[in-house]
């Protein structure tokens, strides 16, 4: 977070320096967006993956599993949803825990056994306790606006007839590009980081309110297993919600750690494994 915070200040130093663009006026824009992004959340979620929030009397069980661990972490209770796809998985949202929401599949809630699921859901109000949703908002926001400036850069370059230049002759919109694409590369770089940071600490944060990281351990494993058993067609229809999802659905996925949202699936289950040791708990082969 703190390299995030002063590879942005370079930015706007970088960009007020040598160029004399109205950014003020694209951060005021950028900061609406982020406004609108972090008060709707959890409606863009839910819209996204069409999950419905069901009620007691729709999901008895699933609502008594929730109400029970969120007294062992001292939570609100969040609304609960359902995403109607076989794809066993779970995630939540919402800015704060007092407006939060949590969903799992119809395939998380089929395939997998309660302590299991249990386990998914401990996760997932760990996320929600950590206020994950308002921290990767926060993260997020200024590499969005040096994606937009990246953008008006390059269109400014083929369109604007080059623009004013600075010393050396060099095109005001070259540095705006330039100065725009390192931003968003290496935020981009730094914000992955904080988003498997995340879910370790939602790892954690799970086996401590259950006091079992073995079902997790399961989970993640049973997950993972399952993924690699759905139709394509079935995974593409949620593959947005992929940085959302406690395991994601590319789990083949070409890109190096440095390029993923989650940590490796291996390297999840060696860090439970040593919390459970810690814990007392008995460690599967």
């Amino acid at each position: 977070m703190f390299l995030l915070g002063a590879l942005y200040v370079g930015f706007f130093v970088a960009l007020v320096a040598f160029t004399d663009i109205g950014i003020w006026f694209l951060v005021v824009i950028m900061g609406g967006l982020a406004f609108v992004q972090y008060y709707t959340s959890d409606k863009i979620a839910l819209a996204a993956s069409r999950a419905k929030v069901v009620e007691r009397d729709e999901a008895p069980e699933l609502h008594d599993m929730v109400e029970r661990l969120c007294a062992m972490a001292d939570l609100p209770k969040p609304r609960i949803a359902v995403v109607p796809t076989d794809v066993p998985n779970a995630f939540a949202t919402g800015r704060n825990p007092k407006n939060s929401v949590v969903a799992v599949t119809e395939g998380l809630w089929y395939r997998l056994s309660k302590p299991e699921v249990e386990g998914v859901l401990a996760h997932e109000l760990s996320h929600i306790g950590n206020r994950d949703v308002a921290i990767m908002t926060v993260s997020s926001f200024f590499a969005m606006v040096a994606a937009l400036l990246m953008r008006v850069g390059l269109f400014g370059g083929m369109f604007g007839g080059g623009g004013r230049d600075r010393g050396g002759g060099t095109p005001v919109w070259l540095i705006m590009f330039l100065v725009a694409m390192l931003t968003y590369v290496l935020s981009y770089v730094l914000i992955l980081m904080i988003s498997r940071y995340r879910e370790y600490a939602a790892d954690r944060g799970a086996a401590i309110i259950t006091g079992a990281p073995e079902n997790l351990m399961s989970a993640l494993q049973r997950i993972a297993g399952q993924i690699q058993q759905i139709p394509q067609k079935d995974l593409r229809e949620v593959q947005g919600l992929n940085a959302f999802f406690i395991v994601p659905t590319n789990l083949k996925s070409s890109f190096a750690e440095f390029f993923m949202t989650h940590p490796p699936l291996e390297k999840r289950l060696a860090r439970l494994a040593e919390i459970s040791r810690e814990m007392g708990r008995p460690v599967g082969p």
